[in-house]
């Protein structure tokens, strides 16, 4: 594949004074694939993430977005190079209606001087359909987006990205506090943004969720790549084995064992 990568990460570090967040770290992000992001608590995953959505900066290595090297100043920057964010807590204001916070901090207005005001109408029109775009169908874009599921939720923050242009989108743990039937919806309409032909970077801790939709897999651990694969290169099994800890689950488990009977 010769197309230049959206994101691509070579080598990315991250200190704090003498902690090191993250060393090392190389990933990327095609247009019309997902690169999952895969580790536990503590793994760096939330540097990393930050450092994509241009957060914080990095200390070592190059962050190219579509072959050039940058040094993201803030989240605006990151937007205006096409990445989006979106995270856990989805910055969503619950009592507002769904349409608000589709265009929340992007309100279209009409009329001029003293007489201009929110076109509400066109925000109401344009939410509905870019939502159907995505597959979503909402029974009301009035209804605040608090009673809204945590996975429709997700899936109106998704859209909202897609329908503002991004080219990256990126995920924090979308499934997270997700039962199963909620998990399948938000993986579907990450995989249909990735269909719109976006770079999706899904972080997670769920080898399963990854599997499912995943085209590359980075795996971390304690701020360093303990792994990298390609959808072909490696199975389900494995991938859930070194998320889990490979030989030192097996050293656990040896440790564990019962002593033999006399």
């Amino acid at each position: 594949m010769t197309a230049t990568p959206l994101v691509e990460l070579t080598g990315v570090s991250k200190y704090y004074g003498n902690i090191r967040a993250l060393e090392g770290v190389s990933l990327e992000v095609r247009a019309g694939e997902i690169t999952c992001v895969l580790g536990d608590n503590g793994a760096g995953k939330s540097t990393l993430i930050k450092i994509v959505a241009g957060l914080h900066r990095h200390d070592a290595g190059t962050f190219r977005v579509e072959g050039e090297e940058v040094v993201l100043a803030n989240p605006r920057d990151a937007l205006d190079r096409g990445i989006a964010t979106v995270y856990q807590d989805l910055a969503v204001v619950p009592l507002m209606p769904v349409w608000r916070n589709f265009f929340l901090g992007s309100e279209p207005t009409k009329g001029r001087g003293p007489l201009r005001r929110l076109d509400a109408e066109r925000m109401r029109t344009t939410t509905r359909e870019a939502l159907l775009r995505m597959g979503i169908d909402l029974r009301d874009v009035d209804q605040p987006i608090g009673t809204l599921s945590g996975g429709e939720r997700q899936c109106v923050a998704i859209a909202r990205a897609v329908h503002f242009g991004a080219k990256v989108l990126v995920l924090d743990e979308p499934t997270a506090a997700l039962g199963v039937k909620q998990s399948g919806v938000v993986l579907k309409y990450v995989a249909a943004a990735r269909d719109q032909g976006l770079g999706v970077v899904l972080i997670t801790h769920n080898p399963h969720h990854a599997y499912l939709v995943g085209d590359r897999f980075v795996l971390l651990k304690r701020g360093t790549m303990a792994a990298s694969h390609t959808k072909g290169s490696v199975t389900l099994d494995e991938l859930t084995r070194q998320m889990a800890g490979g030989s030192e689950l097996d050293d656990l488990r040896h440790e564990l064992e019962r002593p033999a009977g006399p």
